[in-house]
């Protein structure tokens, strides 16, 4: 997928995330993940720029999405602990989270395409894919950027109490 549709993913898939912190009172957590996701959305893609290194290889996989998700739970827990915040391991729960959802989000849009994914890689070299739309169809990023901003904006509508 290119940057649209990998936006489109990540909030689709962000989308229940930031309802729930927005009906437990932590707004501005749900602004700041939203962000970030959307922010990092291409990371995995990182690959293309790394000599060597195979484009939806080691950076498409879930072991790439844990180790993601363990680096931002180290930033989240010293950035929780510079502050003196109380409950640092519950900031560096959600930078875990976080992370790892915006890698798996970047997986799952490119799983939609023929190409697919090998999430077990170093285990397995099995890709899959859905093969439901090639990665440069225009149409098929605009539909999951329009179905991500739907999602979101019904969940935020529907938390919030705003229709």
């Amino acid at each position: 997928m290119y940057r649209k549709g990998h936006w489109g993913v990540s909030l689709l898939l962000f989308a229940p995330v930031g309802g729930a912190l927005l009906a437990l009172g932590y707004g501005e957590l749900a602004f700041v993940g939203g962000a970030v996701m959307l922010w990092l959305a291409m990371l995995p893609d990182v690959d293309v720029k790394i000599p060597g290194v195979s484009h939806r290889g080691p950076t498409h996989t879930l072991a790439f999405a844990a180790l993601v998700g363990v680096a931002f739970g180290g930033v989240g827990f010293a950035v929780g602990t510079g502050l003196g915040v109380p409950g640092q391991v519950g900031i560096a729960a959600f930078g875990f989270g976080i992370g790892a959802l915006t890698v798996l989000a970047h997986l799952l849009a490119d799983a939609l395409t023929p190409m697919g994914v090998a999430f077990l890689w170093p285990l397995s070299k099995r890709r899959f894919s859905l093969g439901l739309v090639r990665a440069d169809s225009t149409v098929g990023n605009y539909a999951l950027f329009a179905l991500g901003v739907f999602a979101t904006a019904a969940t935020a509508v529907l938390t919030l109490g705003l229709s």
